[in-house]
Formats: C-alpha cells, sequence, structure tokens
C-alpha cells in the first residue's frame, strides 16, 4: 500500500502522478507515449489544448498500477507565485499553507481558475512529472512554475521534453533546476523516445518515491516485457509474409508467356499479389506497435502514396538488393518476377536446358517432388517472387518495425520510408531468405492460416533470424 498522503483520492493503491507543466510543452505528448495511447487527450501546437484534468491508466495484468492525472497548462505563473507569496505572509503560514488557503479562495475560481485545477490536483497525488519543452529559453514564468510546484510538498521530478531537437537548451534548463533543488532530472522525447527512456523515468521516481521503488521496479519489468513481446510478434509476422511471398506462385500458359503485352499484364497482376501481401504484414507491424491505418498523423505511410509500391519492383531498387543479396546484377528480368517451367512446384529456370534443370532438381532432394516429376513437365509456365524481390521487402519491412519501434505515439510528423539502409543487416537477411526456401516448394504456405508442423518450423527459424534485428539501438 502507499503511503497515506492528506486529501488523497485515488480509489484504490495505484501510484497517482499528476503531469503538470507550461502551455504546450508536450504533457499530453508524454502521456501518449508512456501509455501506449495514441487517442489520448489532444495533441496539437497550438497553446493550451488540454482545458480540464484528465485521467488514463498503466495496467498490469488487468489493474492499474499508475493513474496519470493530465492537467491544464500553467498558464500565469508569475501573477500567481506574486499572489502566493504575498498571501498568509502575517499569519507566517507555510507554503502547502498558502496553496491550500489559495484554493478555498474566491481566486481560484476567478482570474487563477486555469492554475487553481493544477494545483488542486497536485496537493491529491503522491507525485508530478513536471514536463519541460526544452526547446524554450527559461524565463520568470518558468521559474515561478517550479516555486508554486515546489510550494505543494510533494515529489516533483522535471521531465526534459523534446532533448533530441537541435534548439534544446539542455544545459540551462538543468542547471536551473539544479538551482532549485531538483536534481533528479529525465531527458525525454515523447516524439521519438530514447532506447530505455520509460524505463529510467520510473527508476529516477523510484528515488523521490522510495516506498513505491517495488512497483515503480515491476512497471518498469512489465514495459520491458511487453516491448519484447511487440518485437517477438514483429518478426514473426514478418517472417510469415516471406514465407507467403515466397510460396506464390501463378501458372500462366504458353500463349500468354510468348505474347509481351499479355505477359507484363500477368507479371503486373502477380506483382499486385506481393503488393497486397507486403501490405497487410505493414498494417500488422503497425497494430502491433498500436498504430491504427487510419491514423491521422500516419495517413502518409510510404505505402499510402504509391512510393512502395513504384520502389518494390523499381528494377534499380532490385539490381541494388540482388547485388547485397549476392546474386550480382542479374535479377528476374529486372521486374523481380521470374517465369518458370512448372515442375513440382519447383523453380527450374526458364531458360535452363532441360538436363541442367533436372541437376538442379536432384539436388534439391527428390523427395520434394516424387513420382510425379514426369507428368508434370507440361511446358506451363509459373510466376514466382526473385529471391532479390524477398531481400527488398525484408529491408522494408524490418525498417519499419524499427522505426514504429522508437516512435512515440504523440508524433506528427509523416513517417520516412521504412527501408532500412544499414549494411550489417545484409548477412543476417541473406540467411532469411535462404531459410525460407523450402516455401518454394509448398504453394499451399501461401494462404494465410497454413498450420503444418514443417512450416511453423520454418517461420520459427526466420523469425529467430529476425528478432535481433529488431532490438532497439541508440
Amino acid at each position: 500500500m502507499k503511503p497515506p498522503i492528506p486529501g488523497a483520492q485515488t480509489p484504490d493503491d495505484a501510484l497517482a502522478i499528476a503531469v503538470v507543466g507550461h502551455t504546450n510543452a508536450g504533457k499530453t505528448s508524454l502521456l501518449r507515449t508512456l501509455t501506449r495511447k495514441r487517442r489520448f487527450g489532444e495533441v496539437s501546437d497550438r497553446p493550451g489544448t488540454t482545458r480540464h484534468v484528465e485521467v488514463v491508466e498503466l495496467r498490469i495484468a488487468g489493474r492499474p498500477a499508475l493513474r496519470f492525472f493530465d492537467t491544464p497548462g500553467l498558464e500565469d505563473s508569475v501573477a500567481l507565485w506574486d499572489f502566493l507569496q504575498g498571501a498568509g505572509a502575517d499569519a507566517g503560514m507555510n507554503r502547502p499553507a498558502r496553496v491550500r488557503a489559495f484554493l478555498q479562495g474566491p481566486e481560484a475560481r476567478g482570474s487563477f481558475e486555469q492554475e487553481a485545477k493544477v494545483l488542486r490536483k497536485m496537493l491529491e497525488v503522491d507525485a508530478a512529472f513536471y514536463v519541460i519543452d526544452s526547446r524554450e529559453p527559461v524565463l520568470p514564468k518558468h521559474r515561478a512554475e517550479i516555486e508554486i510546484l515546489n510550494s505543494c510538498a510533494r515529489p516533483v521530478m522535471p521531465v526534459l521534453n523534446f532533448v533530441r531537437d537541435p534548439a534544446s537548451r539542455l544545459a540551462d534548463w538543468q542547471a536551473v533546476l539544479a538551482g532549485s533543488g531538483l536534481h533528479a532530472q529525465v531527458r525525454f522525447d515523447a516524439v521519438a523516445p530514447f532506447v530505455g527512456a520509460e524505463q529510467h523515468l520510473y527508476q529516477d521516481l523510484a528515488t523521490l518515491l522510495p516506498g513505491q521503488r517495488a512497483r515503480l521496479q515491476q512497471v518498469g519489468q512489465h514495459l520491458q516485457q511487453e516491448a519484447s513481446g511487440r518485437r517477438d510478434a514483429a518478426s514473426r509476422a514478418i517472417a510469415d509474409v516471406l514465407l507467403r511471398l515466397a510460396a506464390l506462385r501463378r501458372g500462366i500458359g504458353e500463349v500468354v508467356y510468348a505474347e509481351p503485352a499479355a505477359r507484363a499484364r500477368a507479371e503486373q497482376d502477380f506483382q499486385q499479389l506481393a503488393r497486397v501481401l507486403m501490405r497487410g504484414c505493414a498494417d500488422q507491424l503497425l497494430e502491433i506497435q498500436g498504430f491504427a491505418e487510419d491514423d491521422a498523423r500516419l495517413a502518409a505511410l510510404p505505402w499510402q502514396d504509391g512510393r512502395w509500391d513504384n520502389d518494390l519492383f523499381h528494377p534499380e531498387a532490385l539490381r541494388q538488393a540482388g547485388r547485397r543479396l549476392g546474386m550480382g546484377a542479374a535479377v528476374g528480368a529486372s521486374v523481380g518476377v521470374i517465369a518458370d517451367l512448372a515442375v513440382g512446384g519447383l523453380s527450374l529456370g526458364a531458360g535452363a536446358a532441360l538436363g541442367g534443370a533436372l541437376g538442379s532438381i536432384v539436388s534439391q532432394g527428390w523427395r520434394q517432388i516424387g513420382g510425379k516429376l514426369l507428368n508434370q513437365l507440361s511446358g506451363v509456365r509459373e510466376l514466382t517472387l526473385d529471391n532479390a524481390l524477398l531481400f527488398l521487402v525484408a529491408l522494408q519491412l524490418v525498417g519499419l518495425a524499427r522505426q514504429l519501434d522508437r516512435r512515440g505515439h504523440a508524433a506528427l510528423a509523416q513517417l520516412e520510408q521504412g527501408t532500412a539502409s544499414d549494411a550489417a543487416l545484409d548477412a543476417p537477411l541473406r540467411r532469411v531468405v535462404q531459410a525460407v526456401q523450402p516455401a518454394r516448394s509448398r504453394p499451399d504456405w501461401e494462404k494465410p492460416g497454413s498450420s503444418s508442423d514443417r512450416r511453423r518450423r520454418v517461420q520459427d527459424e526466420a523469425a529467430a533470424l529476425l528478432r535481433p534485428l529488431l532490438e532497439p539501438t541508440d
């Protein structure tokens, strides 16, 4: 149980934390990121978008562990501090008593109505996060805010927001806070959080609330487990779509194959099937990370405005992917699609001599074909996806998963294209592409819900290779 606090009104043992600060400092943005609730409150560049105290919870095992109170901005802190300094001075009242007296007076319902909402909540909670826009210069209004919050006799944890921004004045703020006795400070960025920033936030809060250390450690462990679970799910989603793409094939007759326009249409239709599968995986990654396809802040994602459609089958992108995959420049007629002889579901290569093709089959194992080999040399062509295309898809989806993992739920800016360019990914992704090759002989693996033991093992292997690539780095 948390220690009793005079005036506390939390109906259970959830830790109550007020989120306070100047207007437009990023309080609601911080809470969206901490709770992964992208639609909580209103986030805008307009000042004063939070006008009332709003509540959001962080739950563990279905029970609230932390209860955050998003408060209005402190709009006229200088005038309020002047008022508090004069109020009760003759009676020798201490600072908390002056705050309580102010809340009982007419000013709390008049010119300082918004500030009164903040101070009233400050007296009810266990601690406060004081959110600071570190891009702003330190002004008298900020110094007054610090004095007012300290007057409430509650532990205050300054959260220096937007510290990644080049305009951040981090050193100035750190000096001012330390001069006011607020030595425990947290650097944060609600738009693009640092790796482990949430855990550090709660660890530092525990120094101000030693009686709540065990609870806050539990919160940190819970956050780590949830993040790990999201990365596990993302790696399995990417592995699944790579299996489905490797298994994807469509037959075309000799007449269609021989006529250039008809063949081009067949290839375009086949490419569209691949795009649909990839977009479905991208939407899955959004859902895993708590975003939504129709989220206005993510409305211009690459696969929604055609950039991925163009890049996915762009000849130069495929040639580069082929080189990174170790295939040289010869890639599936530069369209990412190969028209192969249909032989038991295996790709023989349209230009291969029959003897060479048979040798390739033998090297891959007769059991994949069984006794149907000779009966299936029918001359029907099958469209399949080139390995360079699989490599490029893996690059793009790994890039997207990484970006979403690092994207705060308050981000307003357009997400850039998700293709990962790190050359260190080449070797592990080559192994991923190799791991999904068994799907080449299993066209039934294209369908969702294919639940054979063999498919699960192959997906597990590919996911295990992908999983380390999704670990955060800073």
